[in-house]
Protein backbone atom coordinates (compact mmCIF):
# COMPACT_ATOMS: atom_id res chain seq x y z
CA UNK A 1 0.00 0.00 0.00
CA UNK A 2 2.85 2.48 0.77
CA UNK A 3 4.46 2.31 -2.36
CA UNK A 4 0.94 2.24 -4.53
CA UNK A 5 1.18 5.77 -2.20
CA UNK A 6 4.60 6.67 -3.04
CA UNK A 7 3.85 5.56 -7.04
CA UNK A 8 0.81 8.52 -6.82
CA UNK A 9 2.01 11.03 -4.72
CA UNK A 10 4.46 11.84 -6.76
CA UNK A 11 3.05 15.83 -7.24
CA UNK A 12 2.27 18.21 -4.43
CA UNK A 13 -1.63 18.20 -5.78
CA UNK A 14 -1.98 14.08 -5.38
CA UNK A 15 -0.33 13.98 -2.03
CA UNK A 16 -2.89 16.90 -0.86
CA UNK A 17 -5.80 15.02 -2.33
CA UNK A 18 -4.93 11.65 -0.65
CA UNK A 19 -4.13 13.39 2.34
CA UNK A 20 -7.31 15.42 2.70
CA UNK A 21 -9.65 12.24 1.44
CA UNK A 22 -7.87 10.41 4.18
CA UNK A 23 -8.93 12.43 6.79
CA UNK A 24 -12.68 13.00 5.50
CA UNK A 25 -13.02 9.04 5.01
CA UNK A 26 -11.83 8.78 8.71
CA UNK A 27 -14.34 10.92 10.17
CA UNK A 28 -17.85 8.50 10.36
CA UNK A 29 -15.44 5.05 11.40
CA UNK A 30 -13.84 7.38 14.04
CA UNK A 31 -17.11 8.46 15.76
CA UNK A 32 -18.35 5.17 14.82
CA UNK A 33 -15.63 3.49 17.03
CA UNK A 34 -15.89 6.03 19.88
CA UNK A 35 -19.84 4.98 19.77
CA UNK A 36 -18.60 1.30 20.21
CA UNK A 37 -16.16 2.28 22.82
CA UNK A 38 -18.30 4.48 25.22
CA UNK A 39 -20.44 1.33 25.08
CA UNK A 40 -18.21 -1.53 25.41
CA UNK A 41 -15.98 0.71 28.46
CA UNK A 42 -19.31 0.40 30.88
CA UNK A 43 -19.84 -3.31 29.44
CA UNK A 44 -22.31 -3.09 26.34
CA UNK A 45 -21.46 -4.49 22.77
CA UNK A 46 -23.15 -2.66 20.71
CA UNK A 47 -23.05 -3.93 16.99
CA UNK A 48 -25.75 -1.84 16.06
CA UNK A 49 -23.82 1.14 14.92
CA UNK A 50 -24.43 0.60 10.98
CA UNK A 51 -27.59 0.58 11.99
CA UNK A 52 -27.39 3.77 14.21
CA UNK A 53 -25.33 5.47 10.92
CA UNK A 54 -28.06 4.72 8.75
CA UNK A 55 -30.94 5.89 10.66
CA UNK A 56 -29.13 9.28 11.46
CA UNK A 57 -28.47 9.69 7.67
CA UNK A 58 -31.85 9.28 6.65
CA UNK A 59 -33.37 11.22 9.03
CA UNK A 60 -30.82 14.10 8.80
CA UNK A 61 -31.59 13.73 5.01
CA UNK A 62 -35.58 14.25 5.43
CA UNK A 63 -34.82 17.10 7.81
CA UNK A 64 -32.81 19.00 5.76
CA UNK A 65 -34.96 18.22 2.68
CA UNK A 66 -38.40 19.78 4.60
CA UNK A 67 -37.07 22.16 6.19
CA UNK A 68 -34.31 23.56 4.37
CA UNK A 69 -31.93 23.46 7.83
CA UNK A 70 -28.43 21.74 7.64
CA UNK A 71 -27.92 22.73 11.33
CA UNK A 72 -31.72 21.23 12.32
CA UNK A 73 -30.65 17.69 9.88
CA UNK A 74 -27.62 17.49 11.84
CA UNK A 75 -28.97 17.96 15.06
CA UNK A 76 -32.10 15.38 14.16
CA UNK A 77 -29.17 12.74 13.18
CA UNK A 78 -27.92 13.05 16.49
CA UNK A 79 -31.02 12.40 18.33
CA UNK A 80 -32.13 9.59 16.20
CA UNK A 81 -28.90 7.74 17.03
CA UNK A 82 -29.42 8.71 20.85
CA UNK A 83 -32.93 7.44 20.26
CA UNK A 84 -31.78 3.76 18.74
CA UNK A 85 -28.77 4.28 21.84
CA UNK A 86 -31.58 4.50 24.17
CA UNK A 87 -33.84 1.35 22.60
CA UNK A 88 -30.39 -0.88 22.75
CA UNK A 89 -29.71 -0.14 26.27
CA UNK A 90 -33.13 -0.81 27.19
CA UNK A 91 -32.70 -4.18 25.23
CA UNK A 92 -29.30 -4.78 26.74
CA UNK A 93 -29.20 -3.31 30.21
CA UNK A 94 -33.10 -3.54 31.11
CA UNK A 95 -34.43 -6.84 29.60
CA UNK A 96 -31.10 -8.25 29.57
CA UNK A 97 -31.54 -9.41 25.70
CA UNK A 98 -28.30 -11.36 24.30
CA UNK A 99 -26.39 -7.76 23.06
CA UNK A 100 -25.27 -9.49 19.44
CA UNK A 101 -29.05 -10.05 19.24
CA UNK A 102 -30.03 -6.78 20.28
CA UNK A 103 -27.44 -4.75 18.01
CA UNK A 104 -28.66 -6.82 14.90
CA UNK A 105 -31.87 -5.84 15.99
CA UNK A 106 -31.16 -1.93 15.20
CA UNK A 107 -29.25 -3.29 11.92
CA UNK A 108 -32.55 -4.91 10.52
CA UNK A 109 -34.60 -2.20 11.82
CA UNK A 110 -32.74 0.39 10.67
CA UNK A 111 -32.37 -1.39 6.84
CA UNK A 112 -36.09 -1.64 6.80
CA UNK A 113 -37.43 1.25 7.49
CA UNK A 114 -35.01 3.15 5.71
CA UNK A 115 -35.79 1.41 2.72
CA UNK A 116 -39.47 1.54 3.26
CA UNK A 117 -39.83 5.42 4.00
CA UNK A 118 -37.43 6.27 1.11
CA UNK A 119 -37.98 8.31 -2.25
CA UNK A 120 -36.29 8.53 -5.13
CA UNK A 121 -36.07 11.85 -6.16
CA UNK A 122 -36.07 13.78 -3.15
CA UNK A 123 -33.56 16.67 -3.06
CA UNK A 124 -31.51 17.84 -0.25
CA UNK A 125 -30.61 21.57 0.17
CA UNK A 126 -26.98 21.83 -0.10
CA UNK A 127 -24.38 19.81 2.20
CA UNK A 128 -22.01 21.25 4.92
CA UNK A 129 -19.05 23.34 3.31
CA UNK A 130 -15.78 23.74 4.49
CA UNK A 131 -14.65 26.28 6.67
CA UNK A 132 -11.19 27.25 6.22
CA UNK A 133 -9.43 28.64 9.49
CA UNK A 134 -8.01 31.41 8.10
CA UNK A 135 -4.23 31.65 8.07
CA UNK A 136 -3.84 28.22 8.96
CA UNK A 137 -5.54 27.17 5.81
CA UNK A 138 -3.11 28.62 3.61
CA UNK A 139 -0.39 26.72 4.88
CA UNK A 140 1.48 24.79 2.36
CA UNK A 141 0.26 20.81 2.03
CA UNK A 142 -0.72 20.81 5.86
CA UNK A 143 -3.42 23.73 5.52
CA UNK A 144 -6.02 22.34 2.77
CA UNK A 145 -5.74 19.16 4.86
CA UNK A 146 -5.91 20.26 8.19
CA UNK A 147 -7.87 23.34 8.49
CA UNK A 148 -10.27 23.80 5.12
CA UNK A 149 -12.92 21.03 6.45
CA UNK A 150 -16.88 20.91 6.61
CA UNK A 151 -17.97 21.61 10.70
CA UNK A 152 -18.34 17.93 10.86
CA UNK A 153 -14.42 16.70 10.04
CA UNK A 154 -13.93 19.39 12.32
CA UNK A 155 -15.80 18.03 15.46
CA UNK A 156 -14.69 14.92 15.13
CA UNK A 157 -11.62 15.84 15.98
CA UNK A 158 -12.02 17.55 18.97
CA UNK A 159 -14.52 15.05 20.16
CA UNK A 160 -11.55 12.36 20.12
CA UNK A 161 -9.52 14.21 22.17
CA UNK A 162 -13.10 14.98 24.54
CA UNK A 163 -13.95 11.08 24.89
CA UNK A 164 -10.47 10.37 26.15
CA UNK A 165 -10.35 13.06 28.96
CA UNK A 166 -13.73 12.14 29.91
CA UNK A 167 -12.82 8.24 30.31
CA UNK A 168 -9.69 8.84 31.98
CA UNK A 169 -9.15 12.38 33.57
CA UNK A 170 -12.91 12.73 35.00
CA UNK A 171 -14.93 10.83 37.81
CA UNK A 172 -17.51 9.77 34.97
CA UNK A 173 -14.44 8.12 33.23
CA UNK A 174 -13.30 6.10 36.08
CA UNK A 175 -17.15 5.03 37.07
CA UNK A 176 -17.54 3.49 33.40
CA UNK A 177 -14.21 1.76 33.77
CA UNK A 178 -14.79 0.15 36.66
CA UNK A 179 -18.21 -0.71 35.55
CA UNK A 180 -16.98 -2.25 32.49
CA UNK A 181 -14.34 -3.93 34.26
CA UNK A 182 -15.74 -5.24 37.76
CA UNK A 183 -19.83 -4.07 37.76
CA UNK A 184 -20.08 -5.80 41.06
CA UNK A 185 -17.39 -4.03 42.96
CA UNK A 186 -18.57 -0.98 41.23
CA UNK A 187 -22.02 -1.54 42.78
CA UNK A 188 -20.60 -1.79 46.08
CA UNK A 189 -19.21 1.73 46.13
CA UNK A 190 -22.23 3.08 45.27
CA UNK A 191 -22.00 3.34 41.51
CA UNK A 192 -25.10 2.93 39.72
CA UNK A 193 -24.30 0.51 37.57
CA UNK A 194 -27.23 0.61 35.14
CA UNK A 195 -27.10 4.58 34.80
CA UNK A 196 -23.47 4.50 33.44
CA UNK A 197 -24.75 1.90 30.88
CA UNK A 198 -27.58 3.43 29.97
CA UNK A 199 -25.93 7.12 29.66
CA UNK A 200 -22.71 5.73 27.40
CA UNK A 201 -25.05 3.61 24.88
CA UNK A 202 -26.91 6.42 24.67
CA UNK A 203 -23.91 8.99 23.77
CA UNK A 204 -22.82 6.55 21.72
CA UNK A 205 -25.82 6.80 19.65
CA UNK A 206 -25.30 10.14 19.77
CA UNK A 207 -21.85 10.23 18.33
CA UNK A 208 -23.17 7.61 15.62
CA UNK A 209 -25.61 9.88 14.61
CA UNK A 210 -23.66 12.82 14.04
CA UNK A 211 -21.63 10.26 11.71
CA UNK A 212 -25.23 9.22 9.94
CA UNK A 213 -25.25 12.98 9.36
CA UNK A 214 -21.91 13.33 7.89
CA UNK A 215 -22.43 10.66 5.35
CA UNK A 216 -25.55 12.14 4.06
CA UNK A 217 -25.18 16.39 5.52
CA UNK A 218 -21.60 16.69 4.52
CA UNK A 219 -20.32 14.04 2.38
CA UNK A 220 -22.39 13.45 -0.25
CA UNK A 221 -25.59 15.81 0.38
CA UNK A 222 -28.09 13.31 -0.33
CA UNK A 223 -29.52 9.55 0.79
CA UNK A 224 -29.07 5.89 -0.63
CA UNK A 225 -30.52 3.14 1.08
CA UNK A 226 -27.84 1.43 2.87
CA UNK A 227 -25.05 4.33 2.22
CA UNK A 228 -23.30 3.30 5.33
CA UNK A 229 -21.46 0.44 3.51
CA UNK A 230 -20.57 -1.79 6.24
CA UNK A 231 -18.91 1.49 7.94
CA UNK A 232 -20.47 0.73 11.07
CA UNK A 233 -18.47 -2.78 11.24
CA UNK A 234 -15.67 -1.26 9.97
CA UNK A 235 -15.65 0.88 13.29
CA UNK A 236 -15.47 -1.85 15.46
CA UNK A 237 -12.51 -3.24 13.60
CA UNK A 238 -11.39 -0.06 14.29
CA UNK A 239 -12.44 0.30 17.82
CA UNK A 240 -10.71 -3.03 18.31
CA UNK A 241 -7.08 -1.95 16.61
CA UNK A 242 -7.14 0.83 18.83
CA UNK A 243 -7.46 -1.17 21.62
CA UNK A 244 -10.77 0.34 23.13
CA UNK A 245 -9.11 4.03 23.06
CA UNK A 246 -10.31 7.22 21.84
CA UNK A 247 -6.70 8.12 20.38
CA UNK A 248 -5.91 4.74 19.00
CA UNK A 249 -9.04 4.71 17.48
CA UNK A 250 -8.81 7.75 15.47
CA UNK A 251 -5.17 6.55 14.53
CA UNK A 252 -6.71 3.19 13.12
CA UNK A 253 -9.66 5.21 11.45
CA UNK A 254 -7.29 6.83 9.58
CA UNK A 255 -5.09 3.90 8.49
CA UNK A 256 -8.53 2.92 7.28
CA UNK A 257 -9.52 6.55 6.13
CA UNK A 258 -6.14 5.81 4.33
CA UNK A 259 -6.65 2.72 2.34
CA UNK A 260 -10.77 4.34 1.22
CA UNK A 261 -8.87 7.33 -0.25
CA UNK A 262 -5.89 4.96 -1.87
CA UNK A 263 -8.72 2.86 -3.28
CA UNK A 264 -10.71 6.11 -4.71
CA UNK A 265 -7.26 7.24 -5.94
CA UNK A 266 -6.56 4.10 -8.03
CA UNK A 267 -9.67 4.04 -9.57
CA UNK A 268 -10.12 7.26 -11.38
CA UNK A 269 -6.16 7.65 -11.37
CA UNK A 270 -6.10 5.07 -14.24
CA UNK A 271 -2.06 4.33 -14.04
CA UNK A 272 -1.98 1.25 -13.20
CA UNK A 273 -4.26 -1.77 -14.66
CA UNK A 274 -6.00 -3.35 -11.69
CA UNK A 275 -9.53 -4.42 -11.91
CA UNK A 276 -11.77 -2.60 -10.07
CA UNK A 277 -12.95 -5.14 -7.81
CA UNK A 278 -10.08 -5.57 -6.61
CA UNK A 279 -9.63 -1.94 -5.90
CA UNK A 280 -12.99 -2.08 -3.62
CA UNK A 281 -12.15 -4.45 -1.75
CA UNK A 282 -8.84 -2.80 -0.35
CA UNK A 283 -10.54 -0.83 2.61
CA UNK A 284 -12.64 -4.53 3.55
CA UNK A 285 -9.10 -6.76 3.28
CA UNK A 286 -7.73 -4.50 5.65
CA UNK A 287 -10.14 -4.77 7.90
CA UNK A 288 -9.80 -8.64 7.87
CA UNK A 289 -6.14 -8.56 8.20
CA UNK A 290 -6.78 -6.25 11.14
CA UNK A 291 -9.14 -8.48 12.61
CA UNK A 292 -7.39 -11.56 12.27
CA UNK A 293 -4.05 -10.45 13.73
CA UNK A 294 -5.41 -7.59 16.56
CA UNK A 295 -8.14 -9.99 17.71
CA UNK A 296 -6.84 -12.11 20.34
CA UNK A 297 -4.02 -9.75 21.40
CA UNK A 298 -6.77 -6.57 22.14
CA UNK A 299 -7.80 -7.01 25.45
CA UNK A 300 -11.63 -6.24 25.62
CA UNK A 301 -13.27 -5.10 29.13
CA UNK A 302 -13.52 -7.74 31.37
CA UNK A 303 -17.26 -7.55 31.94
CA UNK A 304 -17.70 -6.68 28.30
CA UNK A 305 -20.87 -8.48 27.04
CA UNK A 306 -22.34 -9.44 30.48
CA UNK A 307 -25.75 -8.27 31.74
CA UNK A 308 -25.44 -7.32 35.22
CA UNK A 309 -27.94 -8.45 37.98
CA UNK A 310 -27.99 -6.64 41.11
CA UNK A 311 -27.97 -8.88 44.73
CA UNK A 312 -31.32 -9.20 46.53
Amino acid sequence: MGVIFYYYARTPQVTEAVLASTLRQSVPLVLGALCGLMGERAAVINIGIEGQMLMAAFVAFLVNVYTGNLLLGVTAGILIGALMGLLLAFMSVTLKIDQIIGGTVINILAIGLTGYFYKVGLSGHGKLNPIPLGPLAKIPLIGPVLFNNPPITYASIVLVFVVHYVLFYTPWGLRTRAVGEHPRAADTLGIDVYLVRYVNVVVGGALAGLAGAYLSLEAVGSFERSMTNGRGFVALAVMIFGKWTPLGSWGAALLFGFATALQTQLQFGGEINIPPQFIGMLPYLLTIIVLAGFVGRARPPAADGIPYEKEG
